[in-house]
């Protein structure tokens, strides 16, 4: 199985990428653009989401070229809805592969979802990231659809768990047993959302039956990352959450929780030192907050996976 772990032939090296045995990332997001481009913190890699730079020309994408010079990118999108039964949307494929032409990212992804459907005999997009059903049929078309994308850029891509707030019915087989196959069928790699695993679990605890007694969420959590496949797994994602009164959002607002570190320790002591990102999104701290989650993954990787080899 393919793993999508240097960066193309082509790319120099950049002169701001951290001397580590552990590659870690942020999430590169509009406020933090010029603050990163003139400070030049050392950092691995940087991750964008895809669909914000589908542009033909205009000053994102000439703010992504411009930290494609200094940082090895990261294309993590939103909107390929892989799992939907209608296809990949082919102008939204096209975007996106005339996208890697450009810029020549050491990873591409997306989410395990879907979002594209028939409605009034239109296709619609939901504009959002829905669960599937664990089951043949959806894996069936899941895995094609993964594939379409992986003909079509010519590489190897990584899928994403979901964080779902709802339990569909006519799940056959566990997440992970449907992730491994997905990864097995296809040779696409597997990003782990440790956060989404555990906001999943904590999800799980909150919609119980009365009488039931709570599962202990870092406990379910570990089962959860013991049962994939560890050549599968080709990147992490870190993030925070959000505890509401009856339910838990991942919203990525907030540090990254106690809970989820403990869990990241233990992903890195199944998976090794594969390349990881923090994730935020919503209310956008001071760049400092962000690059000093990233430090904190660091240190636990090189705690934690020693033996790693250097991972763009």
């Amino acid at each position: 199985m393919s793993r999508l772990v240097s960066a193309p032939a082509s790319m120099p090296p950049p002169d701001a990428v951290a001397d580590h045995a552990v590659s870690t990332g942020i999430g590169w997001r509009h406020p933090h653009y010029a603050e990163l481009l003139q400070s030049r913190h050392a950092l691995d890699f940087l991750e964008v989401h895809s669909e914000n730079f589908f542009a033909a020309g205009g000053a994102a994408l000439a703010v992504l070229q411009q930290g494609r010079e200094i940082y090895p990118i990261s294309l993590h999108g939103v909107g390929l809805a892989l799992g939907s039964a209608t296809g990949v949307d082919l102008w939204h494929l096209d975007q996106l592969a005339l996208l890697v032409d450009r810029i020549e990212p050491v990873r591409v992804s997306d989410h395990a979802c879907f979002a594209r459907g028939m409605w009034k005999g239109q296709a619609v997009h939901a504009g959002d990231l829905l669960p599937i059903p664990f089951n043949d049929e959806a894996l069936d078309v899941l895995c094609r659809n993964v594939q379409q994308v992986q003909e079509r850029l010519k590489r190897p891509m990584l899928v994403e768990n979901l964080s779902a707030y709802i339990t569909l019915a006519g799940s056959e087989r566990s997440e992970t047993d449907f992730l491994g196959a997905l990864a097995q069928r296809t040779g696409c790699q597997l990003l782990v959302d440790v956060n989404n695993i555990y906001v999943n679990a904590l999800n799980v605890n909150s919609a119980r039956l009365p009488g039931d007694a709570p599962a202990d969420p870092v406990l379910a959590c570990k089962a959860w990352l013991d049962q994939l496949p560890p050549a599968a797994v080709g990147e992490i994602h870190l993030a925070g959450h959000c505890v509401m009164d009856d339910i838990v959002i991942d919203d990525h607002g907030s540090r990254v929780a106690d809970d989820v570190w403990r869990l990241y320790a233990h992903a890195l002591e199944r998976f090794g030192a594969v390349p990881s990102l923090v994730e935020w999104d919503t209310a956008l701290p001071p760049l400092a907050v962000l690059l000093g989650e990233a430090a904190q993954a660091r240190v636990l990787a090189q705690a934690h996976a020693p033996r790693a080899e250097l991972v763009p």
